[in-house]
């Protein structure tokens, strides 16, 4: 009896939490304008196959001072600029972030180390439902944008 009463309950209180995102990172790439930089970015497509909305509120890496989100507005005359996002990214239900070159991205400030083509980067991004997710991101100094994001791709 108390089995099965142990177990109703487990069961009710699991429906009772609210729905945790299901985040995938896929397509992520890291790179610098040169090997001398003192800053590089990353890109990434993040995806919510969840059910519940999420947030991205942070991310965080050794391989910098500083670690931001960004995107870029445009400003005054149509001049892009570079802007922190400090409320972070929306991720809604089912949907996606495109964190892609000239928009949303990582921004690395003060590089440990220069980035090299085939380096490894770990980069956290922390989400306001589903916690710390740690990301291997390579850096490809020669990739212009996502894979799955070019025109006629069927990937």
């Amino acid at each position: 009896m108390f089995k099965t009463t142990l177990i109703a309950g487990a069961v009710a209180l699991a429906s009772a939490l609210p729905a945790i995102a299901e985040i995938e990172i896929e397509d992520a790439y890291a790179r610098s304008a040169s090997p001398m930089a003192k800053s590089g970015a990353a890109f990434m497509m993040i995806s919510n196959n969840g059910g519940s909305a999420d947030r991205l509120v942070a991310v965080s890496s050794d391989a910098a001072a500083r670690t931001e989100l960004h995107m870029h507005l445009a400003g005054e005359n149509g001049v892009m600029r570079m802007v922190h996002v400090e409320e972070g990214f929306e991720l809604p239900a089912d949907g996606m972030i495109a964190m892609q070159r000239g928009g949303k991205h990582v921004m690395l400030m003060g590089l440990a180390a220069p980035m090299a083509q085939g380096d490894i980067v770990t980069i956290t991004l922390t989400f306001e439902q589903a916690g710390d997710i740690v990301v291997e991101v390579p850096v490809d100094l020669e990739r212009q944008d996502h894979a799955g994001m070019q025109q006629g791709s069927d990937s």
